[in-house]
């Protein structure tokens, strides 16, 4: 067994038992707090209360120009609230952990979180529509129902969300109490900047923590639906896994006979006849012989191999019949007479 540091970075032979949150009476409690809390900041808003005339102040008050050394920093820090960097960073987290630990719940449950975001924060931006500061029409105005989206504040809702799931998710109580207030560093000065950079309200800021903490406090309620999705992909992974197997193992298909190369009979001479030629050889059925059926015979005969028909070999020497009258040739010089002189003796 390891025991350095880098055995922690090892794969777990089995999956760890990791208990799963559940609604406890503290966690009824604190969700209805932050329940009711969102709601009191949408109906002051929607009066146009106090609340939105402290929104102008801060406004007008352009803590941007009051303090600008802090605005090239704040620009890279409000990214950890966007949402495709985060997600990215977080996801890359969680599916290594995945890996390690043999189970899709972390990615799981960061996928429904995110989903629950998209539609409770999105519902209401658009249902509101209200301005930003920097498309404010009327001084003093909540700037509501004008095509607007920035209420609540989408960046620091996406901070609570995205970097409170990793406490959410911690093994241990320790690791839970540090990621809960890293989370909470973060997503608490995400969505001051937002307002230090002028694009949202102050209440649009309180709205979005008060969002993203409903969710966080909510997932309890998503867990078996969560491990039902874990079990259907797993085991939508193990039959295509089997089915793989099965393939892999099946035997193949028999081969349809092949034509084989045979020389033909070298009693007839040389040149074609010394050829091969390709003929098909047909099996001939083990259970039956060649004469216990009446078309055995036939099968016998036709597993045989055919041979092709070929050009007839011209036979050496001469054609010509032989005649009586004429004396065979000998093949020993003879003189030949010459035209105007005498035979020799």
């Amino acid at each position: 067994m390891r025991t350095d540091i880098f055995a922690r970075l090892d794969r777990e032979p089995e999956p760890p038992k990791i208990e799963t949150p559940r609604m406890s009476r503290h966690r009824i409690a604190l969700f209805g707090g932050t329940l009711a809390f969102y709601v009191a900041i949408v109906v002051a808003v929607l009066v146009s209360s106090w609340l939105v005339a402290l929104d102008w102040k801060v406004m007008l008050f352009r803590p941007y120009q009051q303090w600008p050394e802090l605005h090239a920093f704040l620009d890279y820090y409000v990214v950890l609230g966007q949402r495709g960097p985060t997600a990215v960073m977080v996801a890359s987290w969680l599916g290594w952990r995945s890996w390690r630990q043999h189970t899709l719940r972390p990615l799981l449950t960061l996928g429904a979180s995110l989903l629950l975001l998209n539609l409770s924060v999105g519902a209401v931006k658009l249902g509101l529509g209200r301005l930003g500061p920097h498309y404010a029409t009327q001084i003093g105005s909540a700037e509501l129902f004008a095509g607007g989206d920035i209420f609540p504040s989408g960046h620091t809702a996406n901070a609570v969300v995205t970097w409170g799931i990793l406490a959410y998710l911690a093994t241990t109580p320790r690791a839970r109490r540090y990621l809960s207030a890293l989370s909470a560093f973060v997503s608490l000065g995400v969505g001051l900047t937002t307002v230090y950079i002028g694009t949202h309200w102050l209440s649009d800021v309180l709205l979005g923590w008060a969002a993203g903490l409903l969710i966080l406090l909510a997932l309890p309620w998503f867990e078996p639906l969560i491990t039902r999705a874990e079990v259907l992909i797993l085991s939508v992974r193990e039959q295509w896994r089997a089915r793989r197997r099965l393939r892999a193992s099946a035997p193949a298909a028999p081969a349809a006979p092949e034509p084989v190369m045979l020389p033909q009979s070298l009693s007839g001479g040389t040149g074609a006849e010394g050829a091969l030629e390709a003929v098909s050889v047909e099996p001939v059925p083990e259970a039956q012989g060649a004469t216990g059926h009446p078309g055995a015979r036939a099968r016998a005969h036709q597993a045989h191999p055919v041979r092709s028909e070929r050009t007839p070999v011209t036979p050496a020497g001469s054609r010509r019949p032989p005649h009586a009258d004429r004396a065979p040739r000998s093949n020993g010089t003879q003189a030949r007479p010459v035209a105007g002189g005498s035979v020799a003796p």
